[in-house]
């Protein structure tokens, strides 16, 4: 009795219309033909068929309102970009600010006023649009009703004339789980599931960031190049072409001369069918991909170093970790869900954070320490760091005598990088570069977190060298809470290097120069003539096109017109070569200069699957049809 009362006073709370007044005396079904009836279904409720407080009223049979409704306090707030909040609808259970200071730690909103007129509000009771919100949408996820609701999903679709297809997410390294909502093949709406890694978790562009899959704007049929002009082929045409040129050029100057750019963004199966059609058809090595322009320097320091060049440690282990090292990683942006949970190990498990940075980024708002060296000197604090832990007798002595090599060079190395010294180089106080190597070394398990920030320079495998060398000197390797973790950047950039998508490797690093590793591909594939000369990188191969020595450049899902540094110098040695081809979603700047255009189906209108940054491989499942060929 006393729930039902508790139901009955939520639903006269506000606008409410999912259960009648009392007197009406009807039964569900009959209500809700009634609403039809009188509304036209234009005042229903958004979340129909989806509501916690509906199926509440439901279960506890509470057909209607037995309190009349207050009036509505405060306006609906439509002027944000994703998000509806209908504050007539809201039963100020808390769950909203929850989400957002317990699980994201945004701190964006909360309950203000008081009595009767107390409300959900943001910082000043400003609109979301104007507040600390980052839209990840874990608020509307949380919401039980109607008074947090995606803005395009509002009266366009109802629960159950949805599908929904489990699939991973096609923005970052994080590789979330999520929910495909499909109607007329179209994804309406997106949602986290509860799943490792994100467990239920989005950020802004994994939530609200679907528009691109149903674009008018997409690649719908193979495009051929005519007198400077595009015009539509079919695929057999556009396939002859382009198998014909291919092959004209490899008789004529062999394999040398071509090279093929395969994605972060395809799938772990397209990346191996690329390379192997590289290698095995066009007889060259010259493959390789975005990884060449941001962890490149990861994949070589921390393959030297471990023998692998990826995260030690999954991402659930930041939960155990004691203390935890960003360095030259700005997570909220590039990152959230790990942001959140690197804050939520915070505030709620009491990490300590350290976060090294020239830059103030969002996360150091959370830091215990906040160190700001001069840009281009990471070696030096690192070297600084394990100087005072050598000094104070903070290493690992047994993981060392058992698990490492080449220690008294280390000790001798870093034995002039004094406090002081150090802080002459890199501008970091030589107090707090003290305290902070003393916290990293006390606090086992320790974790090291770093992204682009450190890769991005001149010395950046030195970086990813001397982060290495931090956490052996320290033991913080084989272990739960510990370990080196880069953030890869895009949602397969950990796969396709995996899959063979570099130019001095096959597939799962096995080197292109080995005789007997070139022996047992040839067998496997069967074929011949495998070439044993590793291949032109990203970076070599645009001035190559430049200077005529590569003649035919195939690009898969990259767009160097975009990414690559000169890009007058990229878009002459592009013109300059004698055949591209580019296979993408969209006409992009770089499809524009090629003679063939490719039309590809996008992430949700495949199947495979995508290796995130913690090394898990995950499902991508189809959702929707491709449009038109593509």
């Amino acid at each position: 009795m006393a729930r039902r009362e508790i139901i009955q006073l939520m639903l006269g709370s506000g606008n409410h219309n999912c259960a009648v007044r009392c007197n009406d005396n009807l039964d569900w079904t009959s209500f809700q033909l009634k609403v039809q009836e009188e509304d036209g279904g234009l005042h229903l409720c958004p979340v129909w068929g989806d509501c916690r407080l509906q199926d509440l009223a439901y279960r506890y049979q509470v057909t209607g309102r037995c309190f009349d409704p207050g009036p509505t306090r405060y306006p609906m707030e439509t002027v944000n970009p994703f998000i509806v909040r209908d504050f007539s609808r809201c039963i100020q259970c808390g769950r909203c600010v929850q989400a957002c200071n317990e699980v994201q730690c945004n701190d964006a909103i909360g309950i203000g006023y008081r009595g009767q007129a107390s409300k959900i509000i943001t910082g000043g009771d400003r609109p979301l649009k104007d507040s600390e919100c980052v839209f990840c949408g874990e608020c509307v996820q949380a919401c039980p009703v109607g008074a947090l609701v995606e803005k395009d999903a509002r009266y366009s679709v109802r629960p159950w004339e949805t599908h929904k297809v489990l699939t991973t997410c096609s923005y970052c390294g994080v590789g979330c789980q999520i929910h495909l909502h499909v109607k007329d093949n179209r994804v309406v709406k997106v949602t986290g599931v509860d799943e490792p890694p994100n467990n239920g978790s989005l950020c802004v562009k994994g939530r609200f960031g679907y528009h691109f899959i149903s674009s008018a704007e997409r690649l719908t049929d193979p495009l051929i190049r005519e007198n400077g002009r595009f015009r539509k082929a079919s695929w057999d045409e556009a396939l002859d072409l382009v198998a014909r040129r291919f092959r004209q050029i490899r008789d004529d100057h062999g394999g040398d001369p071509m090279g093929v750019l395969v994605s972060a963004r395809i799938t772990n199966e397209e990346n191996y069918l690329a390379q192997k059609f590289a290698r095995t058809v066009l007889k060259t090595n010259n493959v390789d991909h975005c990884a060449r322009l941001c962890h490149a320097s990861t994949v070589a320091g921390l393959a030297a170093s471990f023998g692998s060049g990826a995260m030690t440690n999954p991402i659930a282990d930041l939960d155990q970790s004691r203390v935890i090292l960003v360095t030259g990683a700005n997570s909220s942006e590039t990152h959230p869900v790990i942001a959140s949970r690197i804050k939520r190990a915070v505030r709620f498990q009491g990490t300590r954070l350290i976060v090294v940075d020239p830059r103030n980024i969002p996360l150091a708002r959370f830091a215990t320490h906040k160190l700001t060296p001069q840009p281009g000197t990471d070696v030096a604090w690192i070297n600084g760091w394990m100087h005072i832990i050598l000094k104070d007798n903070l290493h690992d002595e047994d993981f060392i005598r058992n698990r490492t090599e080449g220690f008294d060079a280390l000790a001798q190395m870093v034995e002039k990088y004094t406090p002081e010294f150090v802080a002459a180089i890199t501008g970091i106080d030589a107090n707090e570069l003290v305290s902070t190597a003393r916290l990293y070394a006390q606090s086992k398990p320790a974790a090291i977190i770093y992204c682009m920030g450190i890769t991005q320079h001149s010395t950046g495998t030195d970086n990813v060298k001397s982060l290495a060398n931090l956490a052996m000197l320290t033991g913080n390797l084989g272990i739960p809470g510990g370990g080196v973790n880069p953030l890869r950047g895009q949602n397969n950039v950990q796969g396709a290097c995996d899959m063979g998508g570099l130019p001095n490797v096959f597939s799962g690093y096995q080197p292109v120069a080995d005789v007997a590793v070139l022996k047992k591909m040839e067998e496997v594939w069967t074929v011949t003539d495998l070439s044993a000369r590793p291949g032109w990188t990203a970076t070599e191969m645009i001035p190559k096109a430049h200077n005529g020595e590569l003649k035919a450049l195939y690009i898969i899902g990259e767009n160097p017109m975009l990414s690559d540094p000169d890009l007058n110098h990229t878009e002459a040695a592009l013109k300059r070569l004698d055949f591209l081809v580019v296979q993408d979603i969209f006409l992009t700047e770089t499809a524009q200069l090629a003679h063939v255009v490719l039309p590809s189906a996008c992430f949700a209108e495949k199947e495979g699957t995508f290796t995130n940054t913690e090394r898990r491989v995950q499902r991508v499942r189809r959702a929707v049809a491709a449009p038109g060929q593509a």
